[in-house]
């Protein structure tokens, strides 16, 4: 049985709008007149559910309400869940930057944790002061902290500026030294927020692959706050997903991802919009999108077709469309745009995409559609507005075994017809 690392008990976090702290001084008092007879925080027994879609009644919001779970020593946990629903709130409960309002943590171990570029760091001081300095907090000497000096600064790769005063820092390079401080110095527990969508695509796969060793080799609990779907499946094998403020699932990574693609992406093969709430501007507009087949069935040893028909409000302008494809993981496959760009006159125009049979495995597969103009000026964006499940037929299995990374990408072909 592995030994416990971070247990939750009902952990909730109550904010009021548009105040500082917990409120007005009159708040303040009547919280401490009845603690002093022993009476429960009148304020608890109000506030709304952290709802951002909806202005509610109440000036009282709970961002976090009765959070209970429990996590292994070594496990790696996603955190998951849309803007505003607590994670970031959770992450700084555990790492005491803020208090939560009733519940508590029980933490067995140092938390190391990089919740957003400048947490922890003091901007006056060096990187090579602020090592150390993040080294004395986590209880560590001198002396263990020298050991890991230099494997920290050539993780960071910021050797040239490490005795220069972090606020003359790009943000990638304080998320660099950041990350490496809280990676390398010797905490039992390591939490990462999205801060890492900061740097670069190599020091991203850099700080994963760390993170890895960190949790499978070393032993070491890691909590992680991404909405990079791949990210979270490639590192973590438990998930947890919030939802306005409450723990919606805790279980496996794999069914904590398909419960929240299944439930927060558009799944329809078409979608179709009247004139005035068409996606786009007064000089173009989206009408419809559809996924087509002979049959409506899609199998891997099938060709299917995407139809964009857009309106061309202007005479003479270039219109184009593309596509990118994602697989459930929000893993990018490939993009591909209509490279036709002959000037248009005004009217209604079909654009259609073919994607070839034998080229996507088995599994959902979600389209992003873009109608780009003059100077190639982004008219609409339609991130994964329509989707497909593709099946098998027979043996055979598509082409796409992950990304496309070191071989040409397939050109799909495209074709343009004026309907009206």
């Amino acid at each position: 049985m592995k030994k416990l690392a971070i247990k939750a008990e009902n952990i909730s976090k109550q904010y009021r709008l548009g105040e500082v702290g917990t409120g007005t001084l009159s708040h303040d008092l009547n919280r401490f007149w009845h603690k002093l007879r022993g009476n429960e925080d009148p304020y608890l027994k109000i506030g709304e559910a952290n709802d951002r879609a909806n202005k509610g009644d109440s000036d009282y919001v709970w961002s976090l309400r009765d959070i209970n779970f429990e996590i292994g020593q070594g496990d790696a946990v996603g955190i998951i869940g849309r803007n505003g629903a607590g994670k970031s709130t959770l992450l700084k409960l555990l790492s005491k930057v803020t208090k939560p309002t009733t519940g508590r943590f029980r933490v067995n171990g140092r938390i190391a944790s990089l919740l957003e570029v400048g947490t922890g760091f003091n901007p006056e001081m060096t990187g090579r002061e602020n090592i150390y300095l993040n080294g004395a907090i986590l209880g560590m000497r001198r002396a263990e902290i020298t050991r890991k000096f230099d494997e920290i600064v050539d993780f960071s790769g910021v050797e040239r500026y490490i005795d220069t005063p972090v606020k003359r820092y790009s943000s990638g390079m304080y998320v660099r030294l950041a990350f490496a401080v809280a990676a390398h110095l010797e905490s039992e527990i390591l939490i990462v927020d999205e801060v890492l969508a900061v740097g670069d695509a190599e020091f991203q796969k850099k700080c994963l692959g760390k993170m890895g060793e960190v949790s499978k080799g070393e032993g070491r609990t890691v909590l992680f706050v991404s909405h990079n779907m791949a990210a979270v499946k490639n590192l973590c094998s438990r998930g947890i997903i919030l939802e306005n403020g409450m723990l919606k699932f805790d279980g496996t990574a794999n069914q904590a991802l398909d419960l929240y693609n299944s439930e927060s992406l558009n799944t329809d093969t078409h979608i179709t919009w009247d004139y005035d709430t068409a996606p786009g501007n007064g000089t173009a507009k989206v009408m419809s999108i559809a996924l087509v087949t002979k049959d409506n069935f899609f199998t891997i040893e099938k060709d299917f077709e995407l139809e964009v028909v857009f309106v061309n409000l202007l005479d003479g302008h270039n219109l184009n469309v593309s596509i990118s494809i994602f697989d459930d993981k929000d893993t990018y496959i490939l993009s591909s745009p209509n490279l036709k760009r002959d000037p248009l006159s005004k009217g209604t125009f079909k654009s259609t995409c073919r994607v070839p049979k034998n080229l996507l495995n088995k599994g959902v597969y979600f389209f992003t559609v873009l109608l780009v103009g003059n100077n190639y000026e982004i008219i609409s964006q339609l991130d994964k507005v329509v989707a497909v499940e593709m099946d098998e037929e027979g043996l055979n299995r598509g082409n796409y075994f992950g990304h496309w990374s070191g071989v040409v990408r397939p050109y799909l072909e495209w074709s343009s017809t004026k309907i009206h």
